[in-house]
């Protein structure tokens, strides 16, 4: 009996402890930081472009190689047939033996001394396009950050909506059920027993698509952030009373253009332009290089008969190369180069102006948004002290079961929208830092 009883204890232990770990990984409370954190790692979206910073990486590297000696080996065996010799009329052929088995060996190296600038204008491109490809990496992880920021507090809302219907419900069922009773006394008529039927209807259909929408949004969190597909997201309710500091419109402009990813990517764009229109410029300029060759040939065909004798000889030098047609051809390119380079500077100070609107139309919303917080807190104070009166009078029989529940719809309501006050708040912040680039 002791054995069996220690059985089914360790069985109702071990099942306890599997309840609770599928309890454990079924709900998470994730925090904002945490969930930034997580989408850093998992997200599937950004791996593209960290991939693009080791592509960027790489150019550099081939970049950087072209001040590297250029190095040609060639080696060759042949068969050489006999040759002819003709009079000047073709007439009077004679047969001119030759040795058969040619040989070639060769070693070319040459470097660049100078070439008007085209190399470094190489290197510094590719690391503008390094710094691009960063840049697009955070701005990609700022998207994807407000993105889930905006999925995150939308959950809050529906979950914080979800409880006021639930309560709603439960209190339009005991209404329901006061008024069947009433009309089975008689007291109250069939039509209220079916208006309150349709209400309690419609706040069961209004649940049911509240419920869609958490699961939907739990889903895009859930997915994005790469967490298994049983995980419910649980917002942390510790957000809305932290304090969200308002500043001034000028410190968030200043902030913007010092951070601003847009404004970045558009300021690399005018310096890589710039970098281009040095190496079309390089056309214009001579080519210096340092040059050195060795040969290793057989036989020795220049003379008749051939000498079959293996003859090698080397040399180095320095070489100047100029393209005379440049002078004519690349004037138009370098035009184009130019053109190119001021549209970039038009683009960089209109992505300029678009941040400052943007920066100022966000923060009046997020000073509209505190006001609104204000608002709200008064509403709930009016509706707490409407509940307490209607309270007194209902227990004092001056006032009706639907008035005490109208109070107490009218104070849920109103707490309700303090909130999602308090949540709009905390969007308004995180779309500022986004906007600001510090997000």
């Amino acid at each position: 009996m002791s054995k069996l009883f220690l059985f089914i204890a360790m069985l109702c232990v071990s099942l306890c402890t599997v309840c609770v770990h599928a309890q454990n990984t079924g709900r998470r409370v994730v925090t904002i930081e945490e969930m930034f954190s997580i989408a850093d790692r998992n997200a599937k979206a950004l791996r593209p472009y960290s991939t693009m910073i080791e592509e960027a990486t790489q150019n550099v590297k081939i970049a950087k190689s072209a001040r590297l000696p250029d190095m040609d080996v060639s080696i060759s065996a042949s068969f050489l047939g006999n040759g002819i010799l003709l009079d000047r009329d073709f007439s009077n052929s004679t047969k001119a033996p030759m040795p058969h088995f040619g040989n070639n060996f060769a070693l070319e190296v040459s470097q660049v001394i100078y070439a008007g600038g085209v190399v470094n204008s190489g290197i510094e491109i590719g690391k503008l396009q390094e710094k691009m490809a960063g840049l697009s990496l955070e701005n990609e992880r700022d998207k994807l950050r407000f993105m889930l920021v905006g999925y995150y507090l939308d959950l809050f809302k529906q979950k914080n909506l979800l409880r006021v219907y639930e309560q709603n419900i439960e209190q339009t069922r005991q209404v329901l059920a006061d008024i069947r009773a009433k009309h089975t006394e008689g007291v109250a008529l069939g039509n209220d027993v079916t208006r309150y039927e349709l209400q309690l209807s419609n706040l069961e259909l209004a649940r049911t698509q509240i419920r869609n929408s958490v699961a939907i949004l739990n889903n895009n969190l859930v997915t994005i952030l790469g967490l298994p597909e049983e995980t419910y997201v649980e917002p942390d309710t510790t957000l809305v009373s932290r304090f969200m500091p308002i500043n001034d419109a000028e410190h968030w402009t200043g902030r913007a253009l010092r951070h601003s990813l847009p404004l970045q990517q558009s300021f690399l764009t005018v310096e890589m332009n710039k970098q281009q229109e040095r190496v079309t410029r390089s056309d214009l300029l001579p080519k210096v290089a340092f040059f050195a060759s060795n040969h290793f040939d057989g036989p020795i065909t220049i003379e008749v008969p051939p000498i079959d004798k293996n003859f090698n000889y080397w040399y180095v030098g320095v070489g100047i190369k100029y393209n005379i047609a440049s002078l004519y051809k690349s004037n138009k390119s370098l035009k184009h180069s130019r053109l190119t380079t001021r549209r970039a500077l038009q683009q960089y100070d209109d992505t300029k102006e678009q941040t400052e609107l943007a920066v100022k139309a966000d923060y009046i919303r997020y000073t509209e948004a505190h006001e609104q917080l204000n608002a709200q807190i008064k509403n709930v104070e009016l509706a707490n002290q409407n509940y307490t009166i209607v309270n007194n009078r209902y227990k004092n029989d001056m006032a009706l079961i639907t008035d005490m529940l109208d109070a107490s719809a009218a104070k849920l309501s109103a707490e309700q929208q303090l909130v999602n006050a308090r949540i709009n708040i905390i969007f308004h912040y995180y779309k500022l830092l986004y906007v600001s680039g510090t997000l």
